[in-house]
This record gives C-alpha cells, structure tokens and sequence, in this order.
C-alpha cells in the first residue's frame, strides 16, 4: 500500500503523522511512504532522514493527497483537506466528529473511509491511542495553568507551590482518567492541594490507593462540582464520554462565584468542551477571560511538544498502521477494536456518538 504523510497545517501543529522509525517498519514490509516535504520539520526530521528511511518525498499536500491509498495524520483535516479525500482512500487520524459537524459533513461527502484514533479499543476497555496523547495534555494543562495563574498572564498572582509561609494552589481536577490522573500527578509534585472529581466510585478508590493522602477524592455532582471550584484557583476539565460530545459542567452563570483570576484549563475541548463558556482557542493566542476567570482552551495542546508528542502517538498507532497497509479496510473484520475506531464510510457515519449529535444539531 502507499501510505501518505502530508504536513499538518493547524495553526501551531507541528506533529507528524509517522516519524522516520515508522517509515522504516513500513518499508520494510513493503509498502510505500509519500511524505510532504517538510511535515517532520517540528520534531527536527529533516527530509533527508525520511529519505534515508525510505519514504519518497512529495512537493505538495495534493500531491500526497492524489497518490495516496492511506492518509496518516494526527489532527483531524482542515476543509482544504477533506474536499481533497475520495471514496476509495483511508483516513486513519484523530477526528473528535461529534464536536465538528461540518468535518463529518465532508467527510461523508468525500466518500473516503474514515477512521478515527480516539474511538479505538483494546481488550482491557481502553482507549489505546487517546491515552498517549492524554498523557501529555493532561501534564501539559498543568503547566499551562500554572503559567496563566501569573499576574501577567490575567491570573490571581499564585504561585502553584507557594513557598514557606504561604498557601499553594488549590487545583480541582474534574475526571479521573488518564489525563486527570496525570493533571493530578503533575500537580501534586509542583506542590499544589489537589482535589479528584470523578463519578466511578470503584475509580475513586483506584485513585485513593495511586494517591493516598496526597490528594482529596470527591463523588463528582454539580453540587460538588460548585462546592469545589468555587474555592479552586486551578480547574481541569478533564472530562471524556468516548467520541461524544463532553457534558457541560461549569455554567456561565457561576463564573462570578469563582476567585477572580482563577485559571480554567479545558483538556475536553476537542469534544466541545466541558465549560458552557469554552471557545477554542489556538497556541497564538491560548487564553480569553470571561468575568474574571481565565479560559485555556487550546484544542490542540500536545501540539507544543511535538517530538514527545508524535513519538508516543506512533508507539501507539503504528501496528494498526500497519494492519491496514497489509489488509486495507478488511483489516477492520480482522480487529474488532480496530473496528471500533470506524467513523465514516461510504458517505454514511458509522459511529452512534457521532450519529446522536447530528441528530441534535438538526434538531
């Protein structure tokens, strides 16, 4: 199979769909890799290194688009790049569909058979190619937070630590999955008091046990939500309802109860975000304040380091990568967890979630 890698063109997004360790496993199986030139330029692969392991270099997105059998990104297509996708092409990215009606639009236009890399499985009930990328956005809202609770940055002041003879941060992390759990980490070793939201009271005790005293669990209910944050001088949404849009959890109408300058970090926004206030934002310009609050929304956070970032993703990715240069879309009745990740085909959606909210949009 052909496999094409064109250059991501989201504003600040400087991941890359394979890394040149990739190319080489697929050259070795005999397949072909078309690369756009400069789409490793963010991690510091050169062309010459994709050369090197044994991709062609192409000129131009259209030119990978036109060629290719498979399209590998990591962000879901921009509108020039959708109306470039047909109906006998694989898409294999991430998508986040029931946020972004006008992508499945023209996705389901195109005809193109799209898969979606935050809707695969595996066998524990996981989801193995979300979870790196969550990794890093969760450790990521952290330091990000923290930047934005400065002074300059239109935040309270406060240092997440503080230092002797002063109060550390209070930090409020809403979801207890792999980018809470990491949220969380990053916050309790910069010293902040961290408190977990989640509704899974067995994952509360997971949380309990990983934790221990270092920081405060709490049953997750909009009367706790409010109880909480109206305290926090740190809130992550870090909210997922898989391939869903994310609930509202924060209205608009109780950002006045909050500390003015406290910082609003939203993990969820590719899915629409988990604060009624949420818009997204872009690493040129990350932050808006709405009553006083401070809103970090970019929608592509793991974007800001992208050599660790599109390093984890392929480790992750690459073996259904794989799958699917060997077999094509039959690869989907080999693995149903592979299956699971299908989105659109043949101009139809294929996934509920997705389904559900263009449902909603037309109502």
């Amino acid at each position: 199979m052909l496999v094409g890698v064109p250059k991501e063109i989201k504003v600040r997004e400087s991941r890359v769909g394979l890394v040149p360790n990739s190319v080489i496993e697929l050259i070795g199986r005999g397949h072909e890799v078309l690369v756009e030139t400069g789409a490793g330029a963010g991690i510091g692969a050169s062309d010459d290194a994709y050369h090197a392991a044994g991709a062609r270099i192409a000129d131009s997105a259209a030119a990978v688009f036109e060629a290719a059998e498979m399209i590998v990104k990591v962000k879901e297509p921009q509108p020039e790049e959708w109306v470039r996708l047909s109906a006998d092409q694989i898409l294999f990215t991430y998508l986040h569909l029931a946020a972004d009606i006008p992508q499945t639009r023209g996705l389901m236009a195109s005809g193109c058979t799209a898969i979606a890399y935050e809707t695969i499985t595996d066998n524990a009930g996981g989801l193995p190619l979300l979870a790196p990328m969550s990794e890093v956005a969760g450790r990521l809202a952290v330091i990000e937070g923290a930047a934005n609770l400065k002074a300059s940055a239109g935040g309270r002041g406060l240092l997440i630590s503080g230092v002797p003879g002063t109060s550390p941060a209070e930090v409020v992390v809403i979801g207890g999955g792999v980018v809470g759990t990491n949220a969380a980490k990053m916050a309790v070793g910069l010293g902040a008091r961290v408190t977990i939201l989640d509704r899974s009271v067995a994952r509360l005790r997971q949380l309990d046990d990983l934790f221990g005293s270092a920081v405060t669990t709490r049953y997750s209910s909009k009367t706790i939500v409010e109880e909480v944050c109206r305290d926090a001088d740190m809130v992550i949404g870090a909210v997922l309802i898989p391939g869903a849009s994310a609930p509202k959890l924060i209205s608009k109408s109780f950002l006045s109860e909050m500390k003015p300058g406290s910082v609003l970090v939203d993990v969820a926004i590719d899915q629409g975000g988990c604060f009624e206030t949420s818009r997204p934002t872009t690493h040129d310009d990350p932050t808006y304040i709405v009553d006083g609050v401070v809103h970090y929304c970019v929608a592509n956070m793991p974007g800001s380091v992208p050599l660790t970032s599109s390093e984890a993703l392929n480790n992750a990715t690459l073996p259904h990568v794989l799958a699917l240069a060997e077999h094509g879309v039959a690869a989907l009745e080999r693995d149903p967890h592979l299956a699971n990740g299908l989105n659109v085909r043949g101009g139809e959606v294929t996934y509920d979630a997705v389904l559900d909210a263009m449902r909603d949009v037309a109502a």
